[in-house]
């Protein structure tokens, strides 16, 4: 990988739970502003010292998801093909975020009526093959027609766990050869396809599942999760990476962490290059 790797992401100014759109969310659980935005800091101080130059999206007033910037779109070579949210308390963000990326020069395309497709959060790239979770957000045939669009090959995973609901909660490319997952968030079809065509894969198991280890960020060799994923860290050391660990708890109830507050400009691809 060269050159700085650039990141998107939103700060916390309107962040909260203001509706109830999967199994985390709970209005009567209430995230702390000013805990949100120190999470989110830290998170960002992490990233930039990791060698990321991270490119800010303003702060909607109407749009608390609007920081779960994995969402916006999936981005390649230059091409971002924006998000269209199945759920309508998150359809105000597919305008603002499909201006912001035409006034950094991409090329932005949207998905034909009828297909619901997240972004990065459902979509990531190991190696040359984008891996499309669908079911819970996305749709099949939404996952095939991005592939088409990208030029790619395509591996559709249903997701069967309500909990994780977008791909990037199960599922973390870290190298082109090898990925985090946690097995039991697909069916059997999907469990196969991924020992298939990932040739090593590194198991969290439904403990840190749970505290968002697979929803991580890599940075060349750091691999940066939510706290409380001390196995996942001893495994990932012993490959020779560097695993970080920052409390993002103020986001997990909303059912994100760490990669779902970010989207790489450069690529999906990219997060899973290492560096020089």
């Amino acid at each position: 990988m060269s050159g700085r790797p650039r990141i998107a992401m939103c700060s916390p100014e309107f962040y909260g739970i203001e509706y109830e759109i999967n199994p985390w969310m709970r209005r009567s659980r209430p995230a702390d502003g000013p805990t949100a935005a120190a999470q989110w800091a830290a998170l960002v101080g992490l990233l930039e010292r990791a060698g990321a130059s991270i490119e800010r999206i303003e702060p909607v007033e109407g749009l608390p998801d609007l920081v779960f910037t994995a969402n916006a779109a999936i981005v390649h070579r230059g091409l971002a093909i924006v998000s269209r949210f199945r759920h309508e308390q998150r359809r105000g963000e597919t305008a603002v975020d499909a201006a912001w990326l035409r006034g950094r020069g991409f090329e932005v395309e949207e998905l034909p009526e009828g297909m619901f497709f997240e972004g990065a959060g459902d979509g990531l790239f190991c190696g040359e093959t984008l891996f499309a979770g669908y079911r819970q957000r996305s749709d099949a045939a939404a996952c095939q027609w991005v592939g088409e669009r990208l030029g790619c090959r395509v591996i559709p995973l249903e997701l069967v766990d309500p909990v994780y609901y977008h791909l990037d909660t199960c599922f973390c490319p870290i190298s082109p050869k090898r990925a985090i997952w946690f097995p039991a968030a697909f069916d059997s079809y999907g469990q196969t396809a991924i020992r298939e065509a990932v040739e090593e894969l590194v198991e969290v198991d439904a403990e840190e599942a749970r505290r968002f280890a697979c929803n991580a960020v890599v940075v060349g060799d750091r691999v940066i999760t939510n706290t409380g994923c001390p196995r996942l860290h001893e495994s990932l050391a012993a490959r020779g990476y560097e695993p970080q660990a920052t409390c993002l708890d103020e986001f997990t109830k909303s059912g994100g962490s760490a990669k779902c507050l970010t989207l790489r400009l450069d690529g999906e691809d990219a997060a899973a290059w290492r560096g020089p």
